[in-house]
């Protein structure tokens, strides 16, 4: 039997904490980039690709089309997953990691030199769309490689908190995308900034994409991918053949993708509704100041920023469904008195629903790394994580701000949007108490049909002990 030490990081699963600590930072900081691409987008596209794009429909029918191509980028997202995930698996996370970021800053980039509709006509929004399946082909498989190049090199004791770290990369990247812009919208006027200023945001992904593939070199691959494939490279020797991962998780993890997908939906649906919606409802419905929308998402995100890591460090200490079902039905829930605050058009009210409504969605978000890297045996694991949280974004956050935006339209009030991500979080719960708890799973002996070899249990009980 294992010692109690073994027991405790899984066999291939350590680092050193300087070493691990160095690899959360690469992964943090990447996430960072991508995310504040891909955010930066979907701000756009609240506020002034309507204008640029599509100038001849009105405003709402404008970011509502604008909406659409922000939704397309969705489309590739589960394409960029299997992709990605194949070769992760078969070749490093690290490899593909390098490449997703420099797709996501060269798209990013290339999107602030896109000329308007009245330049070229009908070519401007086409170009968008094209660079913006780019960006979700991309992000598609960024995330499945940041977190389990963090979860693989940790502990099973304080995984959830380590694992919670690249999640922080998303309200990371959102804060500096909306700093950015709200930046802009400060110091320009409304036709300076629809005219150039909302270039300047992309056209600094360059720089900052430099960066991160600097930090991202800088780490090697987790020892427990280097193990598995060491044993996939024995296997071949002896002419066993060797599944492709898209179809061995697809045969024996297809309950943990059917999970990982419905886990998603709330958490996925709610947060493009309180981060990129809003914008939309506070300027085109309410009538507010475009900064004021800003500076309440900033604030909020900022705030989502320091809770994640905390309730990354909750779901060791109490499992991974607890927190995860107290943000779904607390978004759920939420949701009504969200539009209500935001119906006073005080900033502070406004400040408070986004605040909150990201408290909640922290809880689902922070342990979700853990959580699915948990789900899935290692050499499948980035294709398996990376499908069912792909898969899902093509029916949740997708078409988030366009459903809402359309039913806003449609009925000229709040009630129906409540009721969508109402009905989301009933998924989202459904699906997390049918899921099996993962907490203190050793990575190492996930099997193939998505449980944990019964030893490995009884050692990490002994352990804990």
């Amino acid at each position: 039997m294992q010692n109690a030490h073994s027991a405790v990081n899984g066999p291939g699963n350590s680092a050193k904490p300087g070493g691990l600590r160095k690899i959360v930072a690469a992964s943090l900081i990447g996430t960072t980039i991508e995310w504040y691409d891909y955010f930066l987008y979907g701000s756009a596209a609240a506020l002034v690709f309507g204008h640029v794009f599509f100038p001849e429909s009105d405003p709402l029918t404008g970011t509502l089309l604008s909406f659409l191509t922000y939704a397309i980028g969705f489309a590739a997202r589960p394409i960029g997953a299997v992709v990605f995930g194949h070769f992760g698996d078969r070749v490093g996370r690290k490899k593909l990691l390098v490449i997703s970021l420099l797709m996501m800053g060269g798209s990013t980039a290339l999107i602030g030199c896109v000329p308007g509709y009245n330049t070229i006509g009908v070519a401007a929004p086409l170009l968008l769309t094209t660079l913006r399946l780019v960006q979700g082909f991309a992000l598609g498989g960024e995330w499945g490689g940041a977190v389990l190049l963090v979860s693989e090199h940790g502990d099973f004791r304080r995984r959830g908190f380590w694992a919670s770290w690249p999640q922080g990369g998303a309200p990371a990247g959102n804060m500096i995308a909306v700093g950015v812009l709200s930046l802009m919208t400060s110091l320009l006027s409304d036709d300076a900034f629809n005219s150039w200023g909302w270039r300047v945001p992309f056209l600094l992904s360059a720089v900052l994409v430099m960066f991160g593939l600097w930090i991202r070199l800088s780490v090697d691959e987790s020892p427990l991918f280097k193990e598995a494939l060491a044993k996939a490279e024995r296997r071949k020797a002896e002419e066993k053949t060797e599944q492709l991962p898209v179809v061995e998780v697809m045969r024996s993890h297809w309950r943990d993708i059917l999970v990982a997908m419905g886990a998603r939906m709330a958490e996925n649906i709610s947060y493009y509704v309180i981060t990129a919606f809003v914008l939309t409802y506070c300027v085109e419905h309410l009538k507010i100041e475009k900064q004021t929308a800003l500076n309440a998402v900033l604030i909020g995100s900022a705030v989502q920023f320091c809770l994640i890591p905390l309730f990354g460090a909750l779901s060791d200490r109490v499992g991974r469904k607890p927190v995860y079902l107290v943000g779904a039905v607390g978004v759920g829930l939420w949701s009504w008195a969200f539009f209500g605050l935001l119906d006073t058009r005080s900033f502070p009210a406004l400040v408070l629903a986004v605040t909150v409504g990201l408290v909640f969605h922290s809880a689902m978000y922070a342990p979700q790394a853990a959580f699915f890297s948990e789900l899935f045996a290692t050499r499948m694991r980035y294709t398996g994580a990376s499908i069912g949280a792909q898969l899902s974004s093509v029916a949740a956050g997708a078409p988030a701000p366009l459903i809402a935006t359309a039913l806003l339209s449609s009925y000229g009030t709040s009630t129906p949007i409540s009721v969508y991500v109402g009905l989301a979080a009933l998924i989202t719960v459904i699906a997390v108490v049918a899921s099996r708890e993962t907490r203190g799973s050793d990575l190492a002996a996930v099997e193939p049909d998505g449980t944990t070899s019964r030893r490995a249990a009884d050692e990490q009980t002994t352990a804990a002990a």
